[in-house]
């Protein structure tokens, strides 16, 4: 079983609070700039549009020489590039001026109205891009164009845009910055906590969680959690001590009854009823302590201090082992049992004993189960660098609904018929399998059958 990887900062409730309140506060400072933006530029065009106006009601007084004399001393006064004028005959000939033709599109109604090209030259004292433009006649029937480029006034809209860029940048890069420091320090505590969650849940139940100094929040969850494994961890000592103690006092006189009645049956005569009826309590007794024996063996491997002898060991050689371990049996059931390895298969770390004992119990059950004239198939396979060992088979495979329960203690299939044995086989194999820290996974083979994966990726072993 693997827990969630705490790593992707993104996943973590501090991260995605900084970040939402990071994107809102982006949002907020650019609707504050879109806000801004509007009203100065709305502002700066009425006080255009003001200006202008103003200039028209001024030139609108003169006229004759008084005229030309006023916007010659306005032009001394005028931004080059900014403002311009250009004075027609009633029948629109150029007179006087910067414009040397009445802009194209302009009403001759006496109203201000915004060009998008203002004037169609290369001089450059005259407007270029859009602006304001007015055309009225004057008292003694000539006509009058004044413009203003917009660009003058709407620069002062760059410059507070320019402003507002910088400071947003500058205050979204240290919240990057902060968002980023802020978040570790809870993810090291995640990871801390992960990594003892691990060690629990591969069995080892004298892992607690860390704490800090701090007891905030994260440290009152890490104590719930504490006292409820101390809880639980004294709970199951309690009824593993139960169970231990019944199978350990219990062998010995079973051991004694079993040889008092092996005794009085080879008293009796052959094959008289009192001797068949003792064969048959015989075999009863022989079975209770083959259970007990499984407790034990059991209780032996959920030792967590096994782990001390492990040892680095090639799984080609225990595969071939176990292979010509199985052959003869195989054969004797009439199936065919093949050995299928690469050239090299990744070293694992644990005890080959119990190893061997472990893929022995699969490979005894899907023998057991294949009926004559079916295939069983023991594989290694390296697979991304480890080693996963997979045992399969022709037989009757195991139904979706009992492959988590078949490593129950005492589970037996198929309503306990004369093969489904004592129901302690598969737990021993689940305790091999937790004990290393291995996968056991159960599926659906090729042939048919069942295929039982024993996953050698050791990431949940607790570091002793």
């Amino acid at each position: 079983m693997s827990l969630p990887n705490p790593s992707n900062g993104w996943r973590s409730s501090s991260s995605r609070l900084l970040a939402l309140y990071s994107s809102l506060f982006v949002l907020w400072s650019g609707i504050l700039m879109g806000v801004m933006y509007y009203e100065v530029s709305d502002y700066l065009d009425n006080l255009a549009k003001h200006s202008l106006m103003q200039r028209q009601h001024l030139f609108s007084r003169f006229q004759g020489e008084q005229l030309m004399d006023a916007l010659a001393v306005s032009m001394t006064f005028d931004i080059r590039g900014i403002d311009a004028y250009g004075l027609f005959d009633a029948q629109h000939r150029y007179l006087n001026g910067g414009l040397r033709h009445i802009p194209e599109g302009l009403p001759l109604d006496g109203k201000i109205h915004m060009l998008g090209d203002c004037t169609d030259s290369d001089d450059p004292s005259l407007p270029a891009d859009s602006c304001d433009a007015v055309a009225t006649q004057t008292k003694d029937g000539r006509w009058l164009v004044l413009v203003r480029d917009n660009g003058s006034l709407f620069a002062v809209t760059r410059i507070i845009l320019h402003a507002l860029f910088w400071g947003v940048t500058l205050t979204i890069l240290p919240g990057i910055a902060g968002w980023h420091l802020l978040r570790r320090r809870p993810l090291r505590r995640i990871r801390a906590i992960q990594a003892s969650a691990e060690a629990i849940v591969a069995g080892d139940l004298t892992r607690r969680l860390p704490l800090s100094n701090r007891r905030d929040e994260l440290d009152m969850l890490a104590a719930i959690v504490n006292a409820m494994l101390e809880r639980i961890e004294r709970l199951m000592n309690e009824v593993k001590g139960v169970c231990d103690n019944i199978a350990h006092d219990l062998r010995t006189p079973l051991t004694r009854l079993r040889a008092q009645l092996y005794r009085i049956q080879q008293q009796a005569d052959e094959g008289s009823t009192l001797a068949v009826q003792l064969d048959s309590v015989l075999g009863e007794a022989d079975t209770l302590m083959a259970r007990f024996r499984g407790l034990l063996r059991i209780s032996e491997l959920e030792d967590r201090q096994r782990r001390s002898g492990f040892v680095q060991l090639d799984p080609v050689p225990l595969l071939q082992e176990l292979h010509d371990f199985y052959l003869p049996l195989a054969e004797e059931g009439e199936l065919v049992f093949k050995l299928q390895l690469p050239d090299v298969l990744p070293p694992l770390n644990g005890d080959r004993a119990l190893l061997f004992e472990a893929v022995a119990n699969l490979l005894s059950n899907s023998i057991k189960f294949t009926p004559p004239g079916g295939e069983v198939i023991l594989r290694g396979v390296n697979e991304g660098g480890r080693t996963r060992i997979e045992v399969l088979d022709s037989g009757p495979g195991i139904p979706i609904a009992e492959r988590e329960a078949v490593f129950q203690r005492f589970y037996r299939a198929d309503g306990g018929n004369q093969k489904s044995g004592f129901g302690l086989g598969l737990s021993i194999v689940a305790a091999i399998v937790s004990l290393h820290g291995f996968t056991l996974e159960v599926g659906t083979s090729e042939l048919g059958g069942a295929r039982l994966v024993l996953d050698c990726r050791q990431s949940l072993i607790p570091q002793t």
